[in-house]
């Protein structure tokens, strides 16, 4: 996907415009969006968003957004994200032992 995302942005001479700060202020725009899909649903609603056929989309293409970006600007940061995500992921287990936090969602 990176390479792909990278090309789309040679192409159209978009480059220049790819700097870290434009993408993630692009990113967190994005992210907006997605939130504002779901901000006046309840609970359960935004459980089930998927199943309405408009609102779903809406929130499939939101997503894509998201992961456009956060793709590119992992690609022009040198991260590799999944890498990024695992490490992350590591030191969240290690942080919140399963025998110390299984069912609370206390911030440690």
């Amino acid at each position: 996907m990176k390479e792909r995302l990278a090309a789309f942005a040679e192409e159209r001479d978009w480059q220049q415009f790819h700097t870290p700060k434009n993408l993630a202020m692009a990113l967190a725009g994005e992210v907006g969006e997605l939130i504002a899909e779901f901000q006046w649903l309840t609970p359960e609603q935004s459980t089930t968003v998927m199943s309405d056929p408009e609102a779903g989309g809406r929130v499939r293409a939101e997503i894509g957004d998201v992961m456009i970006y956060l793709t590119r600007l992992a690609d022009v940061l040198g991260i590799d994200p999944v890498e990024a995500a695992l490490t992350k992921l590591e030191d969240s287990a290690r942080r919140y032992p399963i025998d110390q936090v299984r069912g609370s969602a206390a911030k440690r």
